[in-house]
């Protein structure tokens, strides 16, 4: 996750957006319109790498359905800018869409997006009870699918095997927070330069608040109770900000208010922290061919206090535009791109460290895969697999979410919580002052909802 900060719905998209026209075959074409034929679709996308993959393997999908593709790829913060705007006015220019377990729920209640449960009833070799049950969980509404995973992940921690070792410390098979504490402080410094652990402290809903929120999950917190009280200058909140902040400020990465995921995913693989907590998908990258710490990294569940588990849970997944005229056709492209046969295409054809997992259950049982990731497959499944978006916490929630709350007001939220706890990151205010402020405007959006309950 990255940092999204854009208030929704949004006006207009913002004016950085280009469209990325394929050229690979005849017939795909330049534009978001696809024409109105059957014979084409119009694909809105997200500019991530295994999506530029896609794009290199979608002919072969036209080659065997003759349906032609017409993409357009931008970058993640304008790509949600434009998915509001069209899928709010229901335009129609896209078919289908990609976005994410934030996103498809919501749009779902605003019957923006297009049901799935019929074309996945009439496709039993999609298999859709391979799809990994968290990410069906988190993408379906009211008994209904409205959204298929084209890749997932969770998370956990990440440490130098051989630096713990030197210093004699075992990572717990579980660990808890106040274990990770204490071995952060153990290897702060073992190497020349090297901080304890790398945590992100970078301002953003899907920054700083995608690893700490899940911190507050387990210490007891929550953003709002059930009944739409807001909790976060409450204790459990409190408690697990403070252990975030304190850690950070003691052992955590240089310039940590402005560390993102990029600059922690560098920090570990140059060897200028022992230990990161952070996406499952960094994975990929740490034991790459060319990374200096492949094979160096362990990993351990994300670590936890009063829960079993505390990973995250995320997925770009594909939807239809309930405007769209041509469904049968998006569903065979959706059916495609999410299906076990397309990870077989990406593998042969581009390598199997470049096939986009954390979706289906074959994936974690294909030898091939697992030849090529066999340092963290288990650890991600597992990390997925143990994620509950319904009940992240102790409490009872009112809407999904692990490390966000599925409610179109969290991008705004989130966000502006988020500076004020980068500020206590950098030293500039206390936890106590940023989370009284955030408080004051948690409750702002509680009270809206509360008011909507009695009406």
């Amino acid at each position: 996750m990255v940092p999204r900060t854009r208030a929704w719905p949004v006006i207009a998209a913002g004016g950085a957006a280009m469209s990325i026209v394929l050229s690979g075959c005849a017939g795909w074409g330049g534009g978001a319109s696809s024409g109105g034929g059957t014979d084409s679709i119009s694909v809105l996308m997200v500019n991530n790498p295994q999506m530029v993959d896609l794009q290199q393997l979608a002919p072969q999908f036209t080659k065997q359905t003759g349906i032609k593709v017409h993409f357009t790829v931008l970058p993640e913060d304008d790509l949600r800018d434009k998915a509001s705007q069209e899928f709010s006015s229901q335009a129609g220019q896209y078919d289908v869409a990609s976005l994410s377990n934030f996103e498809i729920p919501i749009y779902a209640k605003s019957k923006w997006v297009a049901p799935l449960s019929d074309f996945v009833a009439n496709d039993p070799g999609f298999d859709q009870d391979d799809i990994l049950k968290p990410m069906t969980q988190a993408l379906t509404v009211d008994g209904k699918l409205y959204g298929e995973p084209f890749y997932g992940e969770s998370s956990f921690l990440m440490y130098r095997k051989d630096v713990l070792a030197a210093k004699g410390i075992t990572m717990p098979a579980h660990p808890t927070w106040p274990q990770v504490a204490d071995i952060a402080a153990k290897v702060d410094g073992a190497q020349p330069g090297m901080a304890g652990i790398c945590l992100r402290g970078q301002p953003g809903w899907g920054q700083v608040f995608a690893p700490l929120t899940t911190v507050v999950n387990t210490f007891g917190g929550t953003w709002f109770t059930k009944d739409w009280q807001a909790e976060v200058d409450g204790p459990g909140f409190t408690k697990a900000t403070n252990f975030y902040v304190n850690l950070v400020r003691a052992h955590g990465e240089k310039g940590a208010a402005q560390s993102g995921f990029t600059e922690c995913l560098n920090d570990l693989t140059q060897g200028s922290v022992a230990m990161w907590y952070d996406a499952t998908s960094a994975a990929g990258s740490l034991e790459s061919s060319d990374s200096p710490v492949k094979g160096k990294i362990g990993y351990a569940p994300a670590p936890v206090v009063l829960t079993k588990s505390s990973g995250w849970l995320y997925t770009w997944a594909w939807a239809i535009e309930q405007a769209s005229p041509r469904k049968e056709a998006a569903w065979k492209f959706i059916s495609w791109a999410s299906s076990r046969e397309y990870e077989e295409l990406v593998g042969k054809q581009l390598g199997w460290s470049r096939v986009p997992a954390g979706k289906r259950a074959s994936t974690y049982v294909n030898p091939d895969y697992l030849k090529a990731s066999s340092a963290f497959a288990k650890p991600t499944l597992e990390a997925i697999s143990s994620a509950d978006p319904l009940n992240p916490g102790v409490q009872p929630r009112p809407a999904p979410g692990i490390q966000f709350v599925g409610i179109p007001e969290f991008t705004n939220l989130g966000t502006e919580v988020s500076q004020d706890v980068s500020s206590a990151i950098a030293g500039k205010m206390s936890v106590a002052q940023a989370l009284k402020r955030g408080q004051q405007r948690a409750d702002d959006v509680a009270a809206d909802y509360r008011k909507r309950a009695g009406e």
